[in-house]
């Protein structure tokens, strides 16, 4: 059995009257990426922090590599990385200066220290930066800097929350290749996002709305246990006015807009493609287009948002 770093067991938060975080449960296995999947808002920071012992649960227990994470902290912080929304660094001094900083904060003995800024500047292609001042730094630097910091104690679980927002595509693609990179050392990495791309790369996810978790398990477990069914992507002019008429017709179970197109789902069995078509044309909609897709991790986690607000069960299909 794949050792558990992390379990959770009805982990709840909240801050007077309002729910933070509602009951949520989950393990994380030793080596893998397990990504915590949420809209800005969803609980996802709040449980992390509970997990870090920075915030004590107002129900429920949790254990971060076989401690209790409230009342073991001191055992816990000495093996685990954590890169906040905000972790701030120093803005005036330099990349290695920050890294000799918090070496000693860890305490680190200068030859160990001197090593691990020396494998780290390297594995986070750093090498080259070391004397530019942080604040000179555009955000993706900043961030494997922020990353270099969380990893100079050799930790064994890694928290990142949200560690590639408002990054570029290629500084984003960057920072996953290092994680991949982390989980061959066998790190374990706990990462929060709310790009569906990068949920995709993870090797297990959790799907939080609201507070609540609402689904888990792998990628591709994701998509048989949401049983969609048929996934049509659909285009047309003016697409107000044909997601309006899609969603009027009894035949779809779900529409939505999917960035500049539309998506419907339908029960499994047969497809009415060309019928569909055919209505949006007759409906004077021009440049209609309807072509069968392949269900994404975004359509899942609409669908099951949807159902959360309608009240149902997302695992009951």
């Amino acid at each position: 059995m794949d050792e558990v770093v992390i379990r959770a067991e009805g982990l709840t938060r909240r801050f007077g009257a309002f729910t933070a975080v509602d009951h949520v449960s989950f393990e994380v296995r030793r080596g893998e990426i397990f990504g915590f999947l949420g809209p800005n808002g969803a609980g996802k920071t709040t449980t992390i922090r509970m997990l870090l012992g920075l915030l004590e649960p107002s129900e429920g227990r949790a254990w971060v590599l076989g401690h209790d994470a409230t009342w073991e902290t001191a055992r816990i912080r000495p093996r685990i990385g954590y890169v906040s929304q905000r972790f701030s660094l120093y803005p005036d001094l330099s990349v290695e200066e920050t890294l000799r900083f918090y070496g000693a904060a860890y305490g680190l003995s200068l030859p160990h220290l001197a090593g691990r800024i020396s494998r780290l500047l390297g594995l986070l292609d750093l090498a080259g930066q070391e004397r530019r001042l942080v604040r000179h730094l555009a955000g993706g630097w900043r961030q494997r800097v922020a990353l270099a910091v969380a990893l100079l104690h050799e930790p064994e679980l890694v928290f990142l929350d949200e560690p590639t927002a408002g990054m570029d595509p290629l500084a984003r693609r960057a920072i996953w290749s290092l994680l991949y990179q982390l989980t061959e050392q066998g790190i374990t990495v706990f990462v929060t996002t709310h790009y569906m791309d990068e949920a995709e790369q993870c090797s297990r996810l959790a799907l939080i709305h609201n507070g609540r978790l609402v689904m888990q398990g792998a990628p591709t477990e994701l998509k048989r246990m949401a049983g969609l069914g048929n996934v049509l992507e659909i285009s047309a002019t003016p697409l107000d006015r044909a997601l309006a008429l899609l969603r009027e017709w009894s035949v779809f179970s779900h529409v939505v807009l999917h960035g500049a197109r539309i998506h419907a789902y339908l029960p499994m069995g047969e497809v009415p493609v060309e019928e569909i078509r055919r209505r949006l044309e007759a409906a004077d909609l021009e440049s209609v287009s309807v072509e069968p897709a392949v269900p994404s991790l975004e359509d899942i986690f609409l669908w099951v948002i949807e159902r959360e607000r309608a009240g149902q069960d997302p695992e009951a299909r």
